[in-house]
């Protein structure tokens, strides 16, 4: 039974899905003599949280209840009070967790504070289902960048428009459709400006509901080519655009692109682009916890070569388009031997349609690992050198 009331909390917290950001997802069931007596959910940030709901819905039936939550309760002062000492104070006798909480202001500190209470708690029960329901918040909360999702879609052959640049539509509907909810549960969504130029898109959210949300859309412009006519840049259009750009970009142009609405971050440039540390960094700070890289091929390439990507969705439509000049979506000089090639595990597969969904988190051979890090070190060093010389 204890299993089935966890599953069921787990089932809660995805109702906040994609509302949450920058708090994680939270399901809690208060259970009593093996009848659940209250359950609730975290809706959104600055909302009561799921604790709260529960309690409120148990009333005196909680004292000497069971709780079952799949993170463990908060014990700080936040936007909402701590829910420890709101389950402490209604007389709750047992607390199952599926995980602690990574937060440096909780980390084990409510378990222990339930305990002096003494009320028994329970840590572990589905703690893998847990940590995938809020991997976006535990990379952000561990790491101060948000958790990166790479997005593409392309033929079987691995094409991602024709020799000419034709690239609507590889994929069909359902595949666009899946697209849609990704981008409404994500924080950000970020293009190069190549892309920009090429498609035009607007990166909004379409679906056929009443609370949809709008990622922050976020375009990377190391020089300053963004079309003052893009659609990304119409003030009529939902969610708000922030340009990433490097010194290279012209004052003026900065100027005209903040006259149009848009938010302009000068970020400090890798090999004249801008540096992919130093966006996701600023991006945390921002309290943005997960961004959908959607390309193209020359962006989708830096982020997997620096070893920034988390979690990879490649759609695959079943069509060949062929030619030597026609684009890929990964870009960038690529591996030498098969041996350093970037693997996906924990991969699942799903059918929208005629297409076909894979979504699986990048590993590396140790070799390939290697000079990651040490990218990512010498980045580090980059960025705490222009810190220092800020201060």
């Amino acid at each position: 039974m204890n299993e089935d009331f966890m599953q069921r909390a787990l089932r809660l917290a995805e109702c906040g899905r994609g509302r949450t950001s920058p708090n994680p997802m939270v399901g809690a069931v208060l259970v009593q003599r093996g009848r659940i007596v209250g359950e609730g959910f975290h809706p959104r940030a600055g909302a009561p949280h799921a604790e709260a709901f529960a309690l409120e819905r148990a009333g005196p039936a909680a004292r000497g209840a069971t709780l079952y939550v799949n993170l463990e309760p908060c014990c700080h002062f936040g936007r909402t009070p701590p829910c420890t000492r709101a389950l402490i104070a209604a007389g709750v006798a047992e607390v199952h967790m599926a995980m602690l909480d990574p937060n440096p202001l909780v980390a084990g500190r409510g378990r222990a504070e339930l305990a002096a209470a003494g009320i028994r708690t329970v840590v572990g029960e589905h703690r893998a289902e847990a940590e995938t329901l809020n991997e976006c918040f535990v990379h952000w909360i561990t790491t101060g960048r948000p958790f990166v999702i790479a997005k593409f879609g392309m033929s079987l052959d691995g094409k991602i428009a024709t020799r000419r640049g034709e690239a609507r539509w590889i994929t069909g509907p359902e595949a666009r459709q899946q697209v849609h909810q990704l981008r409404d549960e994500v924080d950000a969504i970020l293009v190069g400006v190549d892309t920009v130029i090429a498609d035009d898109p607007q990166l909004t959210t379409r679906l056929e509901k009443d609370d949809v949300h709008h990622p922050l859309r976020v375009i990377l412009d190391s020089r300053g080519r963004l079309p003052f006519h893009a659609r990304v840049l119409d003030s009529t259009l939902p969610g708000r655009t922030l340009v990433a750009t490097t010194e290279a970009m012209p004052a003026d142009r900065r100027r005209a692109l903040r006259a149009q609405g848009a938010e302009v971050l000068v970020l400090p440039a890798h090999a004249g682009r801008v540096s992919l540390p130093h966006l996701l960094a600023a991006l945390g700070q921002r309290q943005v916890t997960s961004l959908l890289v959607e390309g193209g091929g020359t962006v989708l390439g830096s982020f997997f070569s620096e070893g920034l990507v988390n979690k990879v969705w490649a759609f695959i439509a079943p069509l060949i388009i062929g030619g030597h000049a026609a684009p890929t979506p990964v870009g960038g000089m690529g591996v030498e031997r098969l041996a350093e090639a970037l693997r996906l595990e924990r991969v699942q597969w799903r059918q929208l349609g005629a297409d076909l969904l894979i979504c699986g988190y990048p590993t590396r051979t140790q070799s390939a690992r290697a000079q990651v890090e040490a990218v990512r070190a010498r980045r580090s060093r980059d960025v705490l050198a222009s810190a220092a010389q800020r201060d």
